[in-house]
């Protein structure tokens, strides 16, 4: 019996400027991948099974009839990212504030659980979370 592949998630995020987006997505430490990215499109790797589609504004109204959410005054989602430590957590999170990110929500630390937030360059949250594994149930 084949064994099914993990499933991936690919997140499609609107954005104003592809370029600038692109560039603080890669200042985060992700890679571009070339065979899925345009001047409409860039497809950035977060892992293995992770996948951001920052989409030119125009373009992404192609995929839906809805409005685009101006993230300036409203919240669309807020996407959770886990990171192995609580160093990793502040690594991130200071690198995307120092590539053009802002201040999201105030930091938690609830001691077995640890969580920053920063906002990308068009307004989408990121929650960036540690847990320690001794308190997962498993």
């Amino acid at each position: 019996m084949a064994t099914n592949p993990q499933p991936m998630f690919f997140l499609n995020l609107p954005v104003k400027d592809l370029g600038k987006a692109t560039t603080f997505y890669e200042g985060l430490g992700y890679s571009k991948n070339t065979q899925f990215s345009d001047e409409n499109a860039s497809s950035m790797v977060i892992s293995d099974t992770i996948v951001v589609m920052l989409l030119a504004e125009p373009f992404f109204k192609t995929f839906t009839t809805k409005g685009i959410a101006d993230t300036s005054t409203s919240t669309e989602a807020l996407l959770g990212l886990s990171a192995e430590t609580r160093e990793a957590v502040d690594t991130l999170v200071d690198k995307a504030l120092a590539t053009g990110g802002s201040e999201g929500n105030a930091t938690q630390d609830h001691g077995f659980m640890y969580s920053r937030s920063f906002q990308d360059p068009d307004g989408h949250i990121w929650e960036i979370i540690w847990m320690n594994p001794e308190n997962i149930e498993g």
